[in-house]
């Protein structure tokens, strides 16, 4: 009886290789399996999402947002609300507030969190490539450091870190912007936008830094991991036969179904498809607030002289 293909990189991958083990070792019961609150904000369509430690009061945030209402340029916290809600009501304590990327098609809650559950702000460390380019678009002057340092933590490809008792591996998945990287906790994964539901497919490479190649090798490192692994997805919009929203699947149902990149679509055959795709889709309706914001680590512009915040709106340069 013949047996699937497993996707597997060519070369080594230490730090897949790592990843790897920790998910084995919680499908085995040898290592505790997180437990996973999911939020989704319909506004604009993202899942942020609580990472707990079964054994202990140590979580972790993923994904937050901060609404924004740009008609009227105000913000809120209806959707941190809910996150600081479930950390008080269960008694937990935030150790980490992860961005997968920086995000644009929300704004980031960080702050807000740390302001009122702590923990530290982590992301890859190639956000400095995304504060260089975006930095430029944005005029932002020298006063805007293009070192990461709005975050306490940068993560690199195969860095390893702890939610209490859970074992975590960060994994640098690049393609639909520079700085994406995944989470490998236990024997849960959040991908940010790289991969969506089956139905759905996979993020767009068509913002600066991003390539379809790229996106296409990153999604084969995660199809990697064993088929049991569980997918915990930022962002669903439903698909054609689903009505309903949607955000935890496995590394099998993406192997075997997912509409871009399951088994037996080859990398041209999905770089032409993405590309060719990406070509008709607007902009997403946030992305000049969002990154503006995000690349500071979620915060807003300093106020200028009349104690007022601004965000930019450049024309023509995107």
């Amino acid at each position: 009886m013949s047996q699937p293909v497993v996707p597997s990189p060519a070369a080594p991958d230490a730090p897949l290789d790592a990843a790897r083990a920790v998910v084995a070792q919680t499908l085995a019961g040898t290592h505790p399996r997180p437990l996973v609150a999911s939020f989704f904000d319909e506004a604009t369509f993202t899942v942020s999402h609580v990472v707990r430690d079964p054994d202990s009061p140590v979580c972790a945030i993923v994904d937050s947002v901060l609404d924004f209402d740009a008609p009227s340029g105000r913000t809120a916290d209806d959707s941190a609300r809910h996150l600081v809600e479930y950390v008080g009501d269960h008694g937990l304590r935030v150790d980490w507030l992860l961005e997968t990327h920086a995000h644009a098609d929300h704004l980031s809650a960080a702050p807000l969190l740390q302001a009122r559950v702590g923990g530290r702000l982590a992301i890859g460390a190639h956000i400095t490539e995304v504060q260089e380019v975006f930095g430029k678009i944005f005029n932002a002057g020298t006063w805007f450091a293009r070192d990461g340092s709005q975050f306490d933590q940068l993560f690199a490809d195969g860095d390893r870190f702890r939610i209490g008792g859970l074992e975590a591996v960060a994994l640098h998945v690049p393609g639909h912007t520079p700085a994406c990287m995944a989470y490998v906790i236990g024997d849960a994964v959040f991908p940010g936008d790289t991969l969506f539901m089956p139905d759905y497919g996979t993020a767009r490479c068509d913002f600066p830094g991003g390539d379809a190649a790229q996106l296409y090798r990153s999604i084969h490192r995660l199809l990697a991991l064993p088929e049991a692994t569980r997918l915990f997805l930022c962002h669903d919009y439903t698909a054609p036969g689903r009505d309903a929203f949607a955000w935890e699947t496995t590394i099998g149902a993406q192997r075997t179904g997912n509409v871009h990149v399951r088994e037996g679509v080859t990398e041209a055959a999905f770089v032409a498809m993405r590309e060719a795709r990406d070509a008709t889709l607007p902009m997403p309706k946030l992305i000049l607030p969002s990154v503006q914001v995000n690349m500071r680590g979620g915060h807003l512009p300093e106020p200028e002289d009349n104690g007022v915040r601004y965000l930019k709106l450049p024309v023509d340069a995107l």
